[in-house]
């Protein structure tokens, strides 16, 4: 049988969270599309990802825009943000919104939301 992997783009522009969420994505049988920006993720496209896991704090587009953007072009796009910055997460536009995780993050709690974004 040959059953396709969930593709998850993770956009952040600090290596190691690249490095780390990729390492454990792969380990939990995702595929994995890593970009150091938003407009790298935007340049490539958006085609086949099933999940896009995006910091907040990106130099030029933040995370906030991408994920409008991404919403945009794909609707049933699920978008997680992530954070390492409280006072971002605190602030009005973050409240309120579900696939908030603050950095350092529980890692089955992430993986969990991918598996129930994916189930629907």
């Amino acid at each position: 049988m040959n059953t396709r992997r969930p593709i998850v783009a993770v956009v952040d522009d600090d290596p190691r969270v690249l490095e780390s969420l990729g390492e454990l994505l792969e380990a939990s049988d995702y595929g994995v599309r890593s970009f150091l920006s938003a407009d790298s993720l935007l340049a490539e496209g958006l085609t086949g990802v099933d999940v896009l896991i995006t910091d907040i704090g990106l130099p030029g587009t933040d995370g906030f825009e991408l994920r409008e953007i991404a919403r945009h072009l794909h609707p049933d796009l699920p978008v997680f943000l992530i954070t390492g910055r409280h006072e971002i997460a605190d602030q009005d536009r973050a409240k309120g919104i579900g696939g908030l995780f603050r950095k350092p993050f529980d890692a089955l709690a992430l993986l969990s939301a991918l598996g129930d974004v994916l189930k629907e």
